[in-house]
């Protein structure tokens, strides 16, 4: 699957904020303005004016329409939410070319409000894997006690984890243990 560098972003900024929710990390991780601005720092979100928090709202809620595209029951379902999603943006698209990027699309119109411009830009995002008939892709962790979620981009779709160094080395451990236990059990049985 050939996925451009603007979509692999798209789909980075997808995770960060999703994850940000009180379902994936057990509390609100964007609370405030403050949180939002750094969000858009750290994720490099370019065309954003001063927030407000009408903002704030905004992107909370498209943050839970975004997540429902993961857990969606069809590709049928997936397709009609982020269909939905994209057309509340009112999309706009457009080349542009700033920051060293080389050219490429921008789906927001300039100086969107900051959740037309996610909207537009992540709906976009997930339109592209739905449409490349690669849902599956788009996963929960599968850690017992994560409810994080993460795109799959391994050549072989074999990841699991939202992050092999926490969650998967945690449950590896733990089978690992589980192993040791066992072998003493046997072995002093």
């Amino acid at each position: 699957m050939l996925i451009t560098h603007d979509t692999e972003c798209a789909l980075s900024i997808l995770v960060e904020l999703l994850n940000t929710a009180p379902e994936a990390c057990g509390a609100e991780q964007l609370p405030d303005l403050a949180a939002l601005a750094g969000f858009v720092v750290r994720q490099e979100i370019s065309e954003v004016d001063a927030l407000t928090a009408a903002d704030l709202a905004a992107v909370q809620e498209l943050r839970g329409r975004l997540r429902e595209v993961f857990s969606a029951g069809s590709t049928d379902r997936a397709a009609e939410l982020v269909n939905a999603v994209v057309a509340a943006a009112g999309t706009t698209p457009r080349l542009t070319n700033h920051d060293h990027h080389g050219w490429h699309i921008h789906y927001f119109a300039p100086h969107a409000a900051l959740g037309d411009h996610l909207a537009a830009e992540l709906g976009m995002a997930l339109a592209f894997i739905v449409m490349a008939g690669e849902r599956e892709r788009l996963r929960r962790c599968e850690a017992p006690d994560c409810a994080r979620v993460f795109v799959d981009l391994s050549r072989n779709r074999s990841r699991r984890y939202c992050d092999s160094r926490t969650c998967g080395n945690r449950l590896h451990v733990a089978a690992y243990r589980a192993r040791q236990r066992s072998a003493e059990t046997v072995a002093t049985g």
